[in-house]
């Protein structure tokens, strides 16, 4: 299966500074995303700590099968999984540690969403409100839960989806990374095929698009590159009130003809 990616991050249209990161890795067929908290407490320091350890931590682990993994984890889990959930864990530790050991970051923290495919699976790890989604034959399917006041109120019955929407308590979250010297960490794994989209996104998007435009728009542009700029431009055109940051990834039948062989420059 061929896997193409793109992926952009933008401040929007009221923030001065941009307090989400993202990393593609395409070698690990590895995606992160994290959008920082805490303003003067340096919430781009701690989305950019999020998304460097992952990735380190995920690289190391590729290279050292023997790695000690942080938390529990359940046996039924891939490898890849529980590297993955214990790349967040430390993640979440090294923000709690730097924040502790500066003053000035006292208060930061951030969400994270990683993606890491393998053997035609994606592991996922979630923690905070960034998203990840599924765009398969037409439908969006939300893979994340958020880990918001709000959304909790909504599983509880408490309010509508609508008010959700429209509350100002959108920006509580109940789970974040560097809150806590521990954190719990969502886990899942969701089998892929041919055609399905992935899009991971910060809620700089969810906030401002809604999910029928953002299924429209996965379905109208099949290059991920033009897809996420698409998305960011719909999420400033309808205010930009947040940082906006897209990854899409398209998984796709390798293509086998001597038209593929001559594009990648006849090289086996």
């Amino acid at each position: 299966m061929e896997i193409v990616s793109g992926g952009v991050s933008d401040v929007g249209r009221v923030r001065t500074n941009n307090e989400d990161s993202f990393r593609i890795l395409s070698s690990l067929n590895l995606f992160v995303l994290s959008d920082g908290m805490g303003g003067e407490a340096h919430g781009e320091v701690a989305s950019a700590l999020a998304v460097e350890t992952i990735v380190n931590y995920c690289t190391g682990a590729k290279d050292d099968s023997g790695a000690t993994l942080m938390g529990s984890t359940e046996d039924h889990w891939s490898e890849n999984t529980k590297r993955l959930q214990s790349a967040v864990r430390k993640a979440n530790f090294n923000i709690y540690e730097s924040a502790r050991k500066n003053p000035a970051q006292r208060g930061m923290g951030a969400t994270v969403t990683a993606v890491w495919v393998n053997a035609g699976k994606l592991s996922v790890a979630h923690v905070g409100d960034s998203r990840a989604y599924l765009l398969r034959t037409g439908n969006l399917q939300q893979l994340t839960c958020d880990h918001s006041l709000v959304a909790e109120q909504v599983r509880r019955g408490i309010i509508t989806p609508q008010q959700a929407e429209e509350s100002e308590m959108q920006s509580v979250l109940l789970r974040a990374l560097g809150a806590y010297e521990d954190v719990d960490v969502d886990v899942d794994e969701v089998g892929i095929y041919s055609g399905d989209v992935l899009l991971v996104c910060s809620d700089g998007l969810t906030r401002m698009v809604t999910e029928p435009e953002i299924a429209g728009a996965l379905q109208a542009e099949m290059d991920p590159r033009t897809a996420v700029q698409k998305l960011v431009d719909l999420a400033n055109e309808n205010g930009g009130l947040d940082n906006v940051t897209v990854i899409v990834v398209r998984f796709q039948e390798e293509s086998k003809g001597w038209l593929s062989w001559m594009k990648r420059g006849g090289k086996k």
